[in-house]
């Protein structure tokens, strides 16, 4: 019977005396969550009720900001439920179908960035063209592409681990990341060359060409000093996201690799950060740097007070 209970479920050793401080652990992250969800979708709210923000740039930012409250709620509820439990345990599937969503929206987020740098382009590069380019069925094609092609390639290798043997059934950090991996018997070639290609394809590939994008952006508003000021308000905000995902997203690749046990503390600092930060910072970076929603984030807290 044991035999079974332990295939069927794995067990979370990322957690810091979690006993001792179980209920301080569960006030704070929930608190983080609430204002996830509240900070995120009063800015989607914000931009769904005025036309004028009824935009590309704007709605692109919307789905960024949808993005993270599906992340967090992919994380957080597993988390708070596990601060509050004696063992900190998940089954299998579900252990998979976090890695699924924690992956696939990550992907997306690089992809909805790059969207959002490619919008930029077009808009600061070629303004006669923006209209003609940046049509709704463009828009809307680009957003489903976004969450889709992520969803697609992410499925394959959970499609694959799930008929795979488990012989270890104790992940190190506190969810379920790609140290699953290390549970199945005998890794897997196959699998570990095409995290690279995923890798590669969703998240090097859109950074690349973020980082194209804005290079192009920099040399047309060197030449342009009226165009500047329109670049740096629309693009700063995006440049900001993208290097605090990155930091953030390299952290969490590299953790996945760490053996050293004496890191237990860092490595649950670090994890906690990774789904904290990128959540949390989005609204507060769109709300203060980007003019159109500021001034409406303006004007309904001064109505609320």
């Amino acid at each position: 019977m044991d035999n079974i209970i332990n295939v069927t479920y794995i067990t979370f050793g990322g957690h810091v005396e979690v006993h001792k401080y179980r209920y301080l652990y569960f006030v704070i992250m929930f608190t983080v969550y609430v204002l996830i969800i509240i900070s995120n979708l009063t800015i989607v709210y914000i931009i769904v009720i005025h036309k004028s923000l009824h935009e590309p740039m704007y709605i692109f930012i919307a789905a960024l900001l949808i993005n993270s409250v599906l992340f967090s709620t992919a994380i957080y509820p597993k988390l708070l439920i596990d601060f509050l439990s004696e063992k900190q345990i998940i089954s299998y599937s579900a252990c998979l179908l976090q890695w699924f969503t924690y992956y696939s929206l990550c992907c997306s987020d690089f992809f909805l960035l790059s969207v959002m740098a490619y919008d930029r382009y077009v808009s600061i590069c070629n303004p006669l063209q923006y209209q003609t380019i940046m049509r709704k069925t463009t828009v809307y094609i680009l957003l489903i592409s976004a969450w889709i092609l992520p969803a697609c390639q992410v499925s394959v290798p959970m499609l694959l681990s799930a008929n795979k043997k488990i012989c270890n059934f104790h992940l190190k950090g506190i969810l379920c990341n790609s140290t699953v991996h290390e549970l199945h018997c005998v890794r897997s070639r196959m699998l570990n060359f095409y995290g690279l290609v995923v890798f590669v394809s969703a998240v090097l590939l859109p950074v690349l060409f973020i980082l194209f994008t804005y290079t192009r952006i920099l040399v047309v508003t060197y030449r342009c000093q009226g165009v500047r000021r329109k670049a740096a308000q629309t693009c700063l905000p995006h440049l900001l996201v993208l290097i605090s995902f990155s930091c953030l997203s390299a952290y969490d690749v590299l953790l996945a690799r760490l053996e050293f046990d004496f890191l237990k503390t860092l490595r649950l600092i670090m994890a906690l950060q990774v789904v904290i930060y990128h959540p949390l910072l989005n609204p507060i970076i769109y709300g203060l740097k980007m003019r159109g929603i500021h001034e409406h984030l303006k004007r309904l807290f001064c109505k609320m007070v």
